[in-house]
């Protein structure tokens, strides 16, 4: 079975350091860590830093996280996650997901990003269920959507 580029890569059975209770006493796991694997983890990361406006932690060549307030965002070597879990994911390969990010002002961000996006899905639109958002695609073909709620 193929797994999609994006493994949520640990729902790292996310609970918070000070939560006891497991699932089984009414505690839902929170995801905390989405991970894009890719076979190119630098192009990733400068594509992301300019993006997301922060600098990437890098621990080693193989692996950078963003740690945008709520959740991190985590790119990871193709050829690493192989050696750990062998045939669990495909890199560059999705097409069942995007990444979510909200921000302040949409056609602002459009603007601001201009020249850092190469591949645009769709320009600034309000969506019927009432958000404005803004489509666009990483180097690796993952959709990412900047979005904020109309009106506010």
């Amino acid at each position: 079975m193929r797994l999609p580029a994006l493994l949520l890569a640990a729902v790292l059975v996310g609970w918070s350091s000070g939560q006891k209770k497991s699932v089984a006493n009414g505690n839902v796991p929170i995801l905390v860590n989405t991970c894009l694997f890719t076979n190119n983890v630098n192009r990733l990361v400068e594509f992301y830093q300019p993006i997301l406006g922060m600098k990437a932690k890098r621990p080693d060549k193989t692996y950078a996280e963003f740690s945008t307030g709520v959740g991190v965002l985590a790119i990871f070597s193709l050829e690493a996650q192989k050696k750990y879990i062998p045939g669990s994911t495909e890199g560059a390969r999705n097409g069942s997901m995007v990444l979510e990010f909200k921000v302040a002002n949409v056609d602002m961000e459009y603007k601001r990003l201009q020249r850092l996006v190469k591949v645009w899905v769709k320009p600034p639109t309000t969506q019927p269920w009432g958000s404005r958002s803004v489509y666009f695609c990483d180097p690796d073909g993952n959709l990412v959507d900047f979005y904020t709620i109309a009106g506010r």
